[in-house]
């Protein structure tokens, strides 16, 4: 486990294995644990860094909101420190809006991008409302909030199945400080369309979605790539395609990145 300050806010990272940079981003609620299997796996070939957003896992909160761009830096000043001049960036939901934003900010300093259950559409009005009551919810019920938004990230017929994960997954979601999770409520709230990112084609671009999907509209999903040269992968689950999917995404990862 490694630190860096940015902005005197303590940034946490881990730094394995040697070859390709390949920058593993975790979602709302999560953090950089979340991809330790992927971690052993990838790092045998490649040089793997996972790094906690802003106020997630060991990184400490930085102001009120923490927005898509604010946390793009926090990413760009480790491969900085790391001497990294050009990295993969795979981004889980809330990840993948930093992966754009991050393309955007420093486009020669991404090679491919790798979008898991995520999206460059901005929030829908009613999304934005849902972020909001969602805000005055965790405020007034922290575990109750966290628990059930974890449980309804999955499809409902792996909510069985894979009760013992959704536990652990929940576990590290209320390690979450209160003040991380209202400031990156109120960054994805306010992130901006990048849609026309993915429609320059300007680098190799991966897009993983499930089909059932309880969070992202699958369709939607699909609609962002039209005329595009991305990628696209579905998997008949939820959005947690690192868990729900595992042995399937190791394999389609392990094959963009070469």
């Amino acid at each position: 486990m490694k630190n860096i300050l940015y902005k005197n806010t303590k940034i946490s990272f881990t730094d394995s294995g040697e070859g390709n940079a390949i920058v593993l981003l975790h979602g709302f609620l999560e953090n950089k644990k979340m991809w330790k299997e992927y971690v052993t796996l990838f790092s045998e070939k490649n040089r793997i860094i996972t790094i906690d957003l802003l106020g997630h896992g060991e990184t400490e909160c930085l102001g009120y909101v923490h927005s898509m761009e604010e946390n793009a830096n926090a990413v760009h000043e480790v491969l900085e420190h790391l001497h990294i001049e050009k990295a993969i960036i795979v981004g889980h939901s809330m990840g993948g809006y930093v992966g754009l934003a991050f393309a955007e900010l420093f486009p020669k300093s991404i090679q491919k991008l790798v979008l898991l259950n995520s999206t460059s559409k901005e929030d829908s009005s009613e999304k934005k409302l849902n972020r909001t009551r969602a805000i005055k919810a965790v405020k007034q019920n922290y575990v109750g909030f966290v628990s059930l938004a974890i449980a309804n990230l999955f499809s409902e017929n792996n909510r069985t199945r894979l009760e013992k994960e959704i536990e652990e997954v929940k576990e590290q979601a209320l390690q979450t400080p209160l003040q991380g999770i209202i400031a990156s409520l109120e960054g994805m709230k306010i992130r901006k369309d990048r849609e026309s990112l993915l429609k320059k084609n300007l680098f190799p671009v991966l897009l993983i979605l499930g089909k059932k999907d309880p969070v992202l509209n699958y369709e939607e999903g699909i609609e962002q790539i039209e005329d595009t040269t991305a990628e696209l992968v579905s998997f008949n689950d939820g959005h947690m395609s690192a868990i729900e999917n595992k042995e399937e995404l190791k394999v389609v990862l392990t094959d963009f990145f070469q």
